[in-house]
């Protein structure tokens, strides 16, 4: 099968899981993951595998906890381990199996895994990629109101007096790591496209600093 067969393949596999409660998670989700993969491969001159690349989007999140619960930081190793069940009952192809589930394991911001491949550069830059610009907005208040978090520190918003604690605050997030993944860019391409949308968050930043002000 070519890269659409099994892009649509891996489509009805999630139809029949049924989505992630965590709407930030979802199939759209996969898909934009997958397209900014293959711009960044573009950008990077091609060299990429495309199945693995494709394969890996839409199964980085296939175990997905909360993310207070005690397996976030196993939850990349554990996708990575259903990739390789569930792409073995595919078919996939035996050779690039262990492509998938590597870049899959060191996409995870919390599993602290060496990418060892350009696959799994690429895919972490792309899956990081949807932390920033005004998507990367809307997810961050998203995931903050599913764990009962304030907006912000109404007195401190920046935190120039106290301790930043993004479990509290989803302000808080965007010093604590959002604006720190551009410089956490596995590939020149991807570094140009997060200080972009990095770009954004500031400025986002800079309207609620003025809109709160007293």
């Amino acid at each position: 099968m070519n890269v659409d067969n099994w892009q649509e393949k891996f489509e009805t596999w999630w139809v029949q899981q049924g989505e992630h409660e965590d709407a930030s998670h979802d199939t759209a989700h996969f898909r934009r993951v997958y397209k900014l993969s293959t711009e960044i491969n573009a950008g990077e001159g091609g060299q990429a595998d495309h199945l693995i690349l494709l394969a890996a989007a839409y199964f980085h999140d296939a175990v997905n906890p909360p993310k207070d619960s005690p397996l976030r930081s196993k939850a990349s190793t554990l996708s990575a381990d259903l990739s390789r069940i569930e792409l073995a009952k595919m078919n996939f192809p035996a050779d690039k199996i262990d492509g998938v589930a590597h870049a899959i394991a060191a996409h995870s911001f919390s599993a602290d895994i060496t990418c060892e491949s350009l696959e799994a550069k690429i895919l972490q830059d792309a899956d990081r990629m949807e932390a920033l610009g005004a998507l990367g907005i809307a997810r961050n208040m998203y995931t903050s109101g599913r764990m009962n978090s304030k907006l912000f520190h109404a007195e401190d918003p920046l935190g120039v007096a106290r301790a930043l604690d993004d479990k509290k605050y989803a302000l808080d997030h965007f010093e604590l790591k959002l604006l720190k993944l551009p410089a956490m860019m596995q590939t020149q391409t991807g570094g140009k496209i997060a200080n972009e949308r990095a770009d954004f968050l500031v400025k986002f930043r800079d309207q609620i600093l003025k809109e709160i002000a007293i």
